[in-house]
């Protein structure tokens, strides 16, 4: 099974977060599935480790980069469509972060690893 991450689901999982679901765990655990990392949660993270609102081991570029090849996790990149496909979403969720991951699990028909409840709201396979 091919599965998207969340941002918060992603850091969670590297960092050994007891937030982390077990099915969740059970699923990202499964050598016969597919992770993968958007570009967007990238950003993200580069945005708040910058500001100080997200802590981390490392820096966050050689942080990401080193738990993607440690837990062999695909990067997802943001294409153009991804970001038009935006345009389409209904506005439950304000966040353009958590936006831009609902219009690739939607478009690359992903299924998304999320606690965040709003996500739900949208056509998205949400796994918790």
């Amino acid at each position: 099974m091919r599965l998207l991450l969340d941002t918060h689901t992603f850091l969670w999982w590297v960092t050994d977060d007891v937030r982390l679901s077990s099915q969740a765990y059970a699923l990202m655990t499964d050598g016969d599935n597919e992770l993968y990392f958007s570009a967007a949660s990238g950003w993200e993270i580069a945005i708040k480790a910058h500001l100080g609102k997200l802590k981390l081991p490392d820096n966050a570029p050689q942080f990401v980069m080193a738990q993607l090849a440690i837990n062999a996790i695909d990067i997802l990149p943001v294409q153009l469509h991804h970001a038009l496909h935006v345009y389409t979403l209904p506005m439950y969720h304000r966040d353009p972060f958590d936006r831009m991951l609902i219009a690739q699990s939607q478009l690359e028909e992903l299924p998304i690893i999320t606690a965040d409840p709003q996500i739900s709201n949208y056509a998205v396979n949400v796994i918790w």
